[in-house]
């Protein structure tokens, strides 16, 4: 089975999650979405994979996230996801999807319910 991931070489639960996948023996294609390698429409189907809105997808520790008062509730879904495509590091990491589901590694072990 081919696994994708969305990936952020710079965080340990990325690469411990990444690790995970590698030593279950899948192929893995890593999406490096902090460089631009998602769009709208990728991130609203993944979104409906993951079964959650835009709003628990956002890393609300992120300074960027303050700065653009994404926590005023009038914002719409739209709006976010928009908000997450222009400012990626926005996105919750690492995303993991296979043919069997999509998950967030966290804890990275979550992601053994779809390999």
């Amino acid at each position: 089975m081919t696994v994708k991931i969305l990936h952020n070489p710079r965080c340990s639960k990325s690469r411990e999650t990444l690790k995970i996948i590698e030593e279950q023996g899948h192929t893995v294609t890593i999406i490096e979405y902090l460089k631009g390698a998602i769009t709208e429409n990728q991130l609203t189907n993944i979104l409906e994979q993951l079964k959650l809105n835009p709003r628990d997808l956002l890393r609300k520790g992120e300074k960027i996230y303050k700065e653009l008062t994404l926590s005023d509730k009038s914002l719409t879904d739209q709006d976010l996801i928009k908000t997450m495509i222009e400012h990626p590091i926005l996105i919750e990491r690492p995303i993991v999807i296979s043919s069997k589901g999509a998950r967030i590694g966290r804890p990275p072990e979550s992601v053994l319910e779809i390999l």
